[in-house]
């Protein structure tokens, strides 16, 4: 079983215009709506793969298997296109891993980030991206002894990686998860439909953070 998110987490309409800046741009459609995402350009190896899997149809009918209340929202593992009731999902994957691009401040766990699931430090200390699951980040507001703790750790990080005053301000009011910076890919933003994540992010759940009712991918439509 894979535990992707484990281990940090422990530690601690919609079609048509062209995405802003050139940016590309996927709808997933869902059982509970539509949400628009824009991929990172500063992510291109992230921003690709996921590109390609949407026209390949990779996602269609595949479950959101995992809502962590407060933390994420979890999709992209391909054993639960055809999953019974009650399955323990979030070890399928494929065969192959994506190098991290993780790029501080400029790609950041805000509230609805997109970012990769990975498996944990321990099997995995490259931090390398899982090829195919992907998580949404709800997250809540922290207080600002919180952030300013994570603004600490991630001043250590190196190589240009710091949390500017608007990242410490949107962890205050917005919402996110500082404490996943510097360890996974965000590799884009939604920019529609965050009504509908939180509507996801609000299910109820089995012992292992699977939603009981299903809510499934439709498919992911890349805006051309």
């Amino acid at each position: 079983m894979r535990h992707f998110l484990l281990g940090a987490a422990m530690a601690f309409a919609l079609s048509g215009a062209a995405a802003a800046g050139g940016r590309k741009a996927v709808v997933v459609e869902t059982t509970e709506g539509d949400i628009r995402i824009e991929l990172y350009d500063e992510t291109p190896r992230h921003r690709d793969n996921f590109l390609r899997l949407a026209r390949e149809h990779f996602y269609d009918s595949l479950l959101f298997h995992r809502v962590a209340r407060n933390f994420v929202v979890q999709a992209g593992d391909p054993d639960s296109r055809h999953a019974q009731p009650g399955q323990r999902l979030g070890g399928g994957t494929l065969d192959y891993r994506l190098p991290p691009e993780i790029r501080l401040p400029r790609a950041y766990h805000k509230r609805g980030a997109v970012a990769m699931a990975r498996e944990a430090d321990e099997t995995n200390p490259g931090r390398e991206s899982d090829a195919c699951q992907f998580y949404i980040v709800w997250g809540k507001t922290h207080s600002t002894a919180v952030v300013e703790e994570q603004r600490e750790r991630i001043d250590t990080l190196g190589g240009g990686a710091r949390m500017t005053d608007e990242m410490f301000r949107t962890y205050r009011k917005v919402g996110g998860l500082p404490q996943l910076d510097g360890l996974y890919t965000v590799f884009g933003e939604v920019t529609g439909g965050l009504d509908v994540v939180e509507r996801i992010a609000e299910a109820d759940t089995d012992d292992y953070e699977r939603p009981f009712d299903d809510i499934r991918i439709l498919g992911v439509r890349v805006e051309e």
